[in-house]
């Protein structure tokens, strides 16, 4: 088992399967804190910051609780699933794939997230029992915003997420090395993607149509059934019928508005 070493002569190790466990939950808080900072500049939102206070229908107490506790059990999964692999990953760290095999990885771990989200995302929606019981609680957030993110129904958090992301590390056959990577990555594409702010330079809106401003007008009610591809690609819903366009307009006021196709809007 590969470790790191750290405090120089300390001799103080953490393997790498507890850094793909944690890392990620660190660059959550991390990444979503930067943006709670940021949100204060109303020229970069999408929604005002008083449509955030006032149209959401949860707590950010309670928010934070519910995705502390789907971390919990996310971290519980993920040495599960590093234990039961161990020797299998033992033979991918030992082969030192090239940059060629890991890119490989990574884009089969995103199609294989995103497959997987989409169809299990847009069920949740389309049936009554689970969206009423279970998908709703994500959908609080009318206005998303950065650790709102991983706010779920903690069976959803399961199925969608963990789940999602256990398959994603299997079907790739990346190292729990790789996996620090791609977990923090798309860990802080997803933040991104609920941070509910358009910000110039920002590389995910250079070369991703999944972004922003694409989630949340599936936050909003005229959105609800279409746009349900995250965190990486668009394919699925171009596929299957579910792609919604938008427009960015700048807004009165200051900030901007995901604004649907006239005709989607009309439906």
């Amino acid at each position: 088992m590969l470790s790191l070493m750290l405090f120089g002569n300390m001799g103080f190790q953490i393997s790498d399967e507890l850094l793909g466990t944690f890392v990620p939950i660190l660059v959550y808080w991390v990444y979503s804190g930067l943006y709670v900072g940021l949100g204060y500049f109303e020229n970069y939102r999408l929604h005002t910051k008083q449509d955030e206070d006032e149209k959401n229908l949860v707590s950010k107490a309670t928010v934070v609780k519910g995705v502390l506790l789907q971390q919990s059990i996310q971290a519980v999964v993920a040495i599960l699933l590093f234990t039961v692999t161990a020797n299998d990953s033992q033979a991918a760290i030992d082969q030192q794939p090239s940059l060629i095999v890991l890119a490989r990885q990574f884009v089969m771990a995103m199609l294989v997230l995103d497959t997987w989200q989409y169809f299990m995302h847009r069920y949740m929606h389309h049936n009554k029992f689970l969206y009423r019981h279970i998908h709703s609680q994500h959908h609080r957030l009318v206005v998303p915003y950065a650790f709102g993110a991983l706010y779920n129904h903690p069976l959803e958090g399961l199925l969608l997420d963990t789940i999602g992301g256990a398959l994603s590390f299997l079907f790739s056959g990346m190292s729990p090395r790789a996996s620090i990577f791609f977990f923090s990555f798309a860990t802080i594409k997803t933040v991104d993607d609920h941070c509910g702010l358009w910000l110039p330079g920002n590389l995910f809106h250079m070369f991703f149509k999944n972004n922003t401003a694409y989630h949340d007008v599936h936050h909003q009610l005229y959105g609800s059934k279409y746009n349900f591809s995250q965190p990486f690609f668009v394919m699925w819903d171009r596929i299957l019928g579910t792609y919604m366009p938008y427009s960015l307009e700048k807004r009165e006021g200051g900030g901007f508005e995901a604004r649907p196709a006239k005709e989607y809007k009309d439906d």
